[in-house]
């Protein structure tokens, strides 16, 4: 099967009439820059990799409420002790605080054992009660006198007492229980949150190295939307009970991935929970008619947008398409569905091909699963859930991850959109809303549809947002403001009294929970499921996860403008300088501005691995700088001309703007250029 090309998905149509020119995308991974911003618009970067010194106050902290024991009056606590663990225990543990109260140091403080006591739950009720009552102390189970029984272990907190504590002389060669040790500050959030700047990497392959290096299950994170491999991208992302000590000491060891700005918080992100994404795309090797093709392309882009389709990175990069994946799925086809994700494909590197060839040729599981790279999650997933269970395919599919196997029914949904769109566009162009047309209602069509109490207007669920699952540079969701909006389908009044715009159209993911538009454009969606022989309103399976009709759906705009829109031109001899600034230079460059005295231990060992300063900013001399300003839409455009004095340069257009969640950057290159954004054929430019 050859790679997949954007025809292929339903991709056809423009906006503009203009022509197009040539422009290589993502020669370099700096080309192609992805901030992600938050629900408060907020863009994210990396800009500091250094911990808090969180450590320090918390032995500060530490010593400080045992120096306080000296003077609280535990009257109370002493008596709830002694009814818990009897006379003999409690004047045992009253001398301890004695001695906590007297000593100088806390190395002097020896500490105590009590009485054995074989109930497990009552030991369970002891340890809680010191974790309530005495935070500054730890306990831990150690051995009783005779094989039934053991002992709890009392001793002043270390402010250290993980397995590289220094007071492991205390321990007698074995480790404090978990339950005294992991006493998690109850003045902190649980969650660490950090930003995380990574290259050539996809969210899911950089946080799998992160928990590999931690010791912990990559589900312990969460984050807001994955981000395109084939990009330097910087996102927000949280972990369960993890110190920003221990993850910034894993900078000079991780390649590529960069982690920092930490801070602690009561909840952890979960899919959906950004605004969008900030994009810096350099396209090289620009070339055209005139230089004024490419101005005046790079202006229509700001003033009018692009047809908001679904790019090629929702289909998979590889040559089985996961919408054929999905289409096998909601068929309730299998076995087939699993063939197709482990059968050889064209395109990928000769150890995957060989270890595909090899299980189709000997069906060796174990000796696959050994062949097979790790990132291959959905693979490896059905691989060893085969192992498992011989022959059961479908239990086979619902081992890949949750937000991985959703991905092929969510990209059939998204084939039909995009063959929609571009139905929409030929028939009814992209000037005029029509009859029929879907839209979110404006206040005055809501408020008429609950004055007369009729389904003009059609809620969507509360709840309904797509899975945000997508390997690519965006998170597939809908925005917080239109979850709230119903939708309707345009009547003639409101093209009389001119209630909405061609801005205002949107196309259903279909679901049991849309609404089609109620003119010709419907037919677009039943004709090509029935194609595939799939119904769109009834299911051949009852396996809910795999079926359109158990899904609500969702609503698409048609039509999307960059928001923060700007633009420059730029000259360059050198293709292997970069040309925009990531994080990563920034984070170096500052680095680099410090005086070597101040830099730790860890700072100037990685001093120069992202460093690129030097070669971002040539001489005076080898470059001079027009500006060019112009005024587009009442808006105010960069236009930045970098002629060097070398005859042989070429020309780069820089574009800057920010997207909805949901909307890729590559569908917006695509209008400037007019050719396809597919990986393949941007290799033959370079």
């Amino acid at each position: 099967m050859k790679n997949l090309d954007e025809s292929d998905v339903g991709v056809f149509c423009y906006i503009s009439n203009l022509p197009g020119f040539r422009g290589v995308l993502k020669q370099r991974y700096s080309d192609f820059i992805v901030n992600e911003v938050d629900t408060d618009g907020n863009v994210v970067h990396l800009t500091t990799m250094e911990a808090p010194p969180e450590e320090i106050a918390e032995e500060i902290r530490t010593e400080t409420e045992a120096n306080d024991a000296a003077s609280k009056n535990y009257t109370s606590e002493f008596e709830s002790f002694r009814s818990l663990a009897g006379d003999s225990d409690a004047e045992s543990f009253e001398a301890f605080m004695g001695q906590i109260n007297s000593s100088d140091g806390k190395e002097s403080v020896s500490p105590i054992v009590l009485s054995p006591d074989s109930d497990k739950l009552h030991r369970t009720a002891m340890h809680n009660f010191f974790k309530k009552n005495f935070k500054f102390l730890v306990t831990d189970t150690i051995d009783g006198p005779d094989v039934s029984s053991k002992c709890i272990r009392v001793r002043l907190d270390s402010g250290g007492h993980g397995k590289n504590s220094r007071k492991r002389k205390d321990r007698g060669g074995k480790p404090f229980d978990s339950r005294g040790s992991d006493d998690w500050q109850e003045n902190i959030g649980k969650f660490l949150r950090f930003h995380i700047c990574k290259e050539n990497k996809d969210s899911q392959e950089a946080l799998g190295v992160i928990a590999k290096m931690l010791g912990i299950q990559p589900r312990s994170f969460g984050f807001a939307g994955t981000k395109d491999k084939r990009a330097v991208s910087t996102q927000r992302v949280t972990v369960f009970k993890q110190r920003a000590k221990k993850l910034a000491a894993l900078n000079d060891r991780l390649i590529g991935i960069k982690v920092g700005d930490f801070c602690y918080v009561k909840e952890g992100l979960v899919l959906g929970q950004l605004w969008g994404n900030r994009f810096t795309v350099t396209l090289r090797g620009v070339v055209a008619d005139c230089e004024e093709t490419i101005r005046a392309a790079a202006s229509a882009l700001g003033r009018q947008g692009f047809i908001n389709y679904f790019g090629l990175q929702r289909f998979g990069s590889g040559s089985v398409p996961t919408y054929l994946i999905g289409s096998k799925l909601l068929r309730g086809e299998w076995e087939a569905a699993v063939n197709m994700i482990l059968d050889p494909r064209e395109g990928e590197r000769n150890t995957i091909a060989m270890a595909r060839q090899y299980y189709k040729e000997t069906n060796d599981i174990d000796g696959t699963l050994r062949q097979l790279p790790r990132y291959l999650v959905a693979e490896r997933a059905v691989l060893q859930c085969l192992k498992k269970c011989p022959g059961n395919h479908l239990q086979a599919l619902k081992a890949i991850p949750r937000t991985l196997r959703m991905m092929y029914v969510h990209s059939y949904q998204s084939y039909l959109w995009n063959h929609a769109a571009s139905t929409r566009v030929q028939k009814h162009g992209t000037d005029h809303v029509v009859v029929g047309d879907l839209v979110y209602c404006k206040e005055h069509d809501i408020e008429k549809a609950k004055e007369i109490g009729n389904a003009e207007c059609e809620e969507e669920d509360p709840n309904d947002t797509l899975e945000a699952h997508e390997l690519d540079e965006i998170s597939d969701t809908v925005l917080p403001e239109e979850k709230k909006n119903p939708v309707k389908a345009v009547t003639a009044e409101d093209i009389l009294n001119g209630n909405y715009t061609i801005d205002d159209v949107v196309l259903p993911l279909p679901g049991s929970r849309v609404i089609f538009p109620t003119n010709d454009i419907a037919q677009v969606y039943h004709d090509l499921a029935m194609k595939d022989t799939i119904s769109l309103t009834e299911s051949v399976h009852n396996v809910k996860e795999f079926s359109i009709t158990s899904m609500t759906g969702s609503y698409r705009r048609v039509f999307q403008k960059p928001v923060d829109y700007e633009w420059e031109l730029l000259k360059y001899t050198d293709g292997n300088i970069p040309l925009a600034e990531t994080d990563l230079d920034v984070v170096a460059k500052s680095k680099r501005s410090k005086p070597v005295e101040e830099l730790g231990v860890n700072e100037s060992k990685g001093i120069n691995e992202f460093d690129c300063s030097e070669r971002l900013n040539p001489s005076e001399n080898d470059i001079k700088l027009q500006a060019d300003d112009k005024e587009v839409g009442g808006k105010r455009e960069v236009g930045m001309l970098i002629e060097p004095k070398f005859q042989d340069a070429q020309t780069a257009l820089k574009l800057s703007f920010t997207l909805p969640a949901s909307c890729y950057a590559t569908m917006a290159i695509r209008e400037l250029l007019k050719t396809s954004t597919s990986v393949a054929f941007h290799k033959t430019l370079n």
